[in-house]
């Protein structure tokens, strides 16, 4: 089988087979074809598109191009949660903790950030001695005793991704609904997990500015995951203002330990339940919905998660203290108020624009490998819907260089709109997507 062929088969828009499919990830994996063909025949499937049936493969053939997390020594229906990112997504820090408290295992392998602000490896570093670099062996022992384990991607799971998404990022081909979906839910599946819940953002912060693209990547994840034996389900979600009020790695894990002692904001918490309540019903805990988010809601008025998260940061290493004093927590040097120059009703909370004035201030990360600043970040203090007198407090800037101070408080009053006209809260769940499609809520 010529390399050459498959290329230009899918140049021609014509449908591989799995073993092309599978011959091509594993050739690629183990250098046997140059970038320069690789690079070919992404660009082949950014213009031709794949079918769902190749999609599944592709996938798998990631996923087995490494280790493949073993997870049945843990009982159970083990659930997994993914987000195509944001701004002060701060959920996985909140459900975690909440899925475990509920008696079900989650298993979560994270990543660290590209863009706005870190991911969760980048946020649990915030807390001194947490481990994330774990042996598979230490990892399923932690899920074992604690219903809890959060681990960072080896290069030894789903390398075959590792390697085509750096391709992808200097090649033009990384806005591929295939490509993306192949490359999420390959490393979900490798991860373990029975069952996985993908929250997908929509929106001005959101990788998917239009509500069909959403729902398209949605579809497809959903069914990759019946095509390979894992009950996969979708929430859409808005992206166009920020989900929390903290951007920004330690303030985002003050906040969640905020959520978790019944305080914080009203969206995080409620986008947060509803995810969770989603992810207890796929692992059988609950009956619906409805009961999922009621029986989640007592675990976070009791404390019994934020008891929970106490015993994962533990488990893991890291400096249990910061619940009763978040000021352990890296803290910047400067803080800087950003007032209202109007009086109004807010009219944007513009997502992207805020989130890159995070990442001008050291939060988030504009190439791969980039030291990012743990106590660097925003706290806002408005959100669309609500109004503010001139002069009222919009939101505070936590720095510790003074360099692009003055900047980003021009940028975060340009990306605050205030009105005269009052205007309806940003609605946050859109709809949800399983194997029967997309349901608008």
């Amino acid at each position: 089988m010529r390399l050459l062929d498959i290329i230009t088969k899918k140049r021609d828009g014509f449908v591989l087979t799995d073993l092309e499919i599978n011959t091509l990830i594993h050739a690629y994996t183990n250098d046997k074809i140059p970038d320069y063909q690789m690079a070919a025949w992404l660009m082949s499937v950014y213009f031709q598109g794949m079918t769902i049936e190749e999609t599944a493969t592709l996938t798998m053939a990631m996923a087995k191009s490494g280790n493949m997390m073993d997870l049945t020594a843990v009982p159970g229906i083990k659930v997994d949660k993914h987000s195509t990112g944001g701004v002060a997504d701060t959920t996985t820090l909140i459900l975690a903790p909440l899925i475990a408290a509920a008696g079900v295992p989650i298993a979560k392998m994270s990543g660290r950030g590209l863009g706005f602000t870190g991911g969760t490896l980048d946020k649990l570093d915030a807390i001194a001695g947490f481990k994330t670099t774990l042996s598979q062996s230490e990892f399923i022992s932690i899920l074992q005793k604690h219903n809890i384990a959060v681990i960072g991607q080896s290069i030894d799971i789903a390398p075959a991704d590792g390697k085509i998404y750096a391709l992808r990022d200097v090649t033009a081909t990384v806005e591929s609904i295939p490509l993306i979906a192949s490359s999420i839910m390959s490393k979900k599946i490798a991860a373990g997990a029975n069952k996985i819940l993908l929250d997908v953002k929509v929106g001005k912060g959101a990788f998917m500015k239009k509500m069909e693209d959403a729902i398209k990547l949605a579809e497809t994840m959903v069914h990759i995951g019946q095509l390979v034996g894992r009950e996969t389900r979708a929430i859409v979600s808005s992206m166009d203002e920020p989900l929390g009020q903290a951007i920004g790695n330690s303030l985002e894990v003050q906040e969640a330990i905020n959520i978790l002692s019944g305080r914080g904001e009203e969206s995080l918490r409620h986008v947060s339940l509803f995810l969770g309540a989603h992810m207890l019903h796929m692992a059988r805990a609950v009956p619906n919905i409805t009961v999922g988010y009621e029986t989640l809601t007592k675990l976070l008025d009791n404390k019994i998660a934020l008891a929970k998260f106490k015993e994962f940061i533990l488990a893991q290493g890291g400096n249990t203290n910061i619940i009763d004093n978040p000021n352990l927590l890296p803290q910047a040097k400067i803080k800087a108020k950003v007032v209202s120059t109007d009086r109004g009703f807010v009219h944007m909370v513009d997502a992207a624009k805020i989130g890159n004035c995070a990442m001008r201030l050291g939060a988030g990360r504009e190439y791969k490998g980039q030291e990012i600043d743990l106590a660097a970040g925003i706290m806002l203090e408005q959100r669309v819907g609500d109004f503010v007198e001139k002069g009222q407090l919009l939101c505070t800037i936590y720095a510790n260089d003074e360099r692009h101070l003055k900047e980003v408080q021009a940028l975060l009053l340009d990306a605050i709109k205030i009105g005269s006209d009052k205007v309806s809260k940003t609605k946050l769940v859109l709809g949800t997507v399983d194997i029967q499609g997309f349901q608008a809520i």
